[in-house]
């Protein structure tokens, strides 16, 4: 239940405190969890061809279960021709042979359950690519018939067809209609695609849209998932007519309009598709969940996605995107618990994932990455990586203080940095090539992880050079050298992650303390740990109580009880009863 009001301080505070959101004690694993974000390309490569596979992702889950998270969502590993990184899908219910086979995955399942690890599986459902089979006929069928209308085809304007449907933009660049040639040979109708040319939009105006994808959910429920992550859930359903919108499908309008009002966006039709899908989910018990990547602004629209008989969780952007800027930040917490109470929902927290820029890369400027974070190369002004490692260490020690949910992406653990430096004829998104290279898309993030450093590519893969570059930096940060190391990135994941189970944090409570929520600092109490942040040029005399964790393992405190410059600090209260 989500409460405002001032509360009497600990002693060891002296200022007031505002309450904002009570502890939660519902049942659910989920309402808690800290979910670990798999990129299967680029996790581990067992068998040498350069990308990672599913038995790489196996041989690693015990590194995932000592890390100590509860459950691993893995993005997509389905049959794929890979324009988009298998964000195109041409087949629903197998595995790419890029990755391997069912049969690899049930062998993961398996390995995953041992460990006590729930696995969560990306699902892709406003789009498929054009390879899929129910694409192919729909190419291959006349206008107006049943094959067609599994996607959105439409007539082109003009005097003979010559133009787009609409103005609609794709996410990627350039136009979202792409022109058939008919099976006759002559120029044919247009095909909707918000992404790539090669990712047709479903149309889930049909029926037969939704009994496949029910289908799929059930194949992968029976294979023992917890559940999906549900990619741009905002988006499946369009608005009646298709109407003119002056902006790309991202929402970025160049009439100013809000992206929630894109009629590509937020139909209200939507939530009756995850209704049917949560029913479909309760009866393989009360634990497999729904998470929605739902680009929804402002927040008190996004607990509608997230009401009882709905989604289960939907990603934070507004916490991604707010920076280290205690205002933002404090805002975006306030609303997100305050909003999502209202439904009985927790909130989640997250960072960085496989579409942003890392967030040691992004916070190694001071001020905003360039290309607003839309990928960085060499010729780009460069980040400051061991003031980024450092302050990406203090917003994930706070984050993780936060109650709720926590997504971690592969790699933030060892505190890696984006690949800046990927030569152009090796950057594979698709973004890259849609706009001539002004838009450098998301390869950075996406580089292969480093594993044992005495390895070939660091551990990564011992046969072909991995399918993007690995900067120099990620041998120094490889797991091997890392794990030997206490003061390392990866250990203070490691305790962080340990003491926000003992210190139940997820179930905690949220009360912001006053006088540290400055220009320059935040804080809040949440039961009766103090979650502290300095972000200004000094150090700040921390309140009475024992310091539990710092950010900064490195830091020269001399004894001195002081929170330094860019560290975050969990600090146990004292209160009248301690010190007496």
């Amino acid at each position: 239940m989500s409460v405002d009001s001032v509360l009497t301080a600990p002693a060891a505070l002296a200022g007031p405190l505002t309450l904002v959101h009570a502890a939660d004690d519902a049942p659910g694993w989920w309402r808690s969890a800290v979910i670990y974000q798999v990129y299967p390309r680029s996790f581990r490569d067992l068998n040498g061809d350069g990308v990672g596979d599913l038995a790489g992702i196996t041989a690693e889950l015990p590194q995932l279960a000592e890390l100590d998270v509860d459950a691993v969502w893995l993005s997509p590993f389905y049959r794929s021709p890979q324009r988009d990184a298998g964000y195109d899908v041409s087949d629903y219910c197998d595995v790419d042979p890029l990755f391997g086979t069912l049969s690899d995955f049930d062998a993961m399942m398996a390995e995953a359950t041992r460990l006590g690890l729930r696995l969560i599986v990306d699902l892709v459902p406003n789009h498929c690519s054009d390879q899929h089979t129910a694409f192919q006929a729909a190419l291959a069928a006349p206008a107006g018939s049943p094959e067609r209308d599994m996607f959105i085809f439409r007539d082109g304007r003009g005097d003979s067809g010559e133009l787009p449907p609409n103005n609609w933009q794709s996410h990627f660049g350039g136009p979202a209609w792409t022109r058939i040639t008919e099976p006759d040979g002559t120029p044919g109708q247009w095909y909707l695609h918000l992404f790539d040319s090669s990712q047709p939009d479903f149309n889930w105006d049909n029926d037969a849209v939704h009994a496949e994808f029910e289908r799929v959910l059930r194949f992968w429920l029976d294979r023992g998932v917890s559940g999906f992550r549900v990619d741009v859930a905002h988006a499946l359903v369009k608005a009646p007519g298709l109407p003119e919108w002056g902006g790309r499908a991202d929402g970025n309008s160049s009439h100013g309009f809000p992206g929630h009002e894109a009629p590509m966006f937020g139909q209200p039709a939507l939530h009756d598709i995850y209704r049917a899908w949560r029913r479909i989910l309760a009866e393989y018990g009360p634990d497999r969940i729904l998470c929605a990547e739902a680009n929804v602004d402002p927040l008190p629209r996004l607990a509608d996605w997230v009401r009882p008989d709905e989604m289960h969780q939907a990603f934070n952007f507004p916490y991604l995107h707010a920076g280290l800027d205690p205002h933002r930040m404090r805002s975006v917490i306030t609303d997100s618990l305050t909003a999502l109470d209202a439904v009985g929902a927790p909130s989640t927290w997250v960072l960085s994932n496989h579409d942003v820029v890392r967030h040691a890369t992004r916070f190694g400027y001071n001020g905003p990455a360039p290309r607003d974070g839309d990928g960085i190369g060499p010729a780009d002004a460069q980040p400051d990586e061991e003031l980024g490692r450092s302050r990406a260490a203090a917003a994930s020690m706070f984050m993780l203080g936060l109650p709720g949910g926590a997504y971690l992406y592969q790699g933030e653990e060892l505190g890696l940095p984006d690949g800046i430096d990927i030569p152009d004829h090796k950057r594979q998104d698709p973004t890259f090539g849609r706009t001539g290279g002004e838009r450098l898309g998301r390869d950075g993030c996406r580089v292969p992880l480093p594993w044992r450093a005495a390895e070939p590519h660091a551990g990564f893969g011992a046969g072909a050079d991995p399918w993007l570059p690995q900067p120099a930096s990620f041998t120094a940060l490889a797991r091997d050298t890392q794990a030997a190391s206490p003061s390392s990135h990866l250990n203070l994941y490691r305790r962080m992650l340990e003491l926000r189970r003992e210190l139940r944090l997820g179930q905690g409570s949220l009360a912001w303390i006053e006088d540290w929520c400055t220009d320059s600092s935040l804080a809040f109490l949440n039961g009766s740990t103090a979650v502290l942040m300095n972000l200004g040029g000094d150090p700040l005399e921390l309140p009475a109580g024992q310091v539990l964790l710092r950010s900064s393992t490195s830091a020269q405190h001399d004894g001195a009880h002081q929170l330094s410059s860019g560290e975050t600090v969990w600090l146990e209260i004292y209160t009248e009863d301690t010190e007496n």
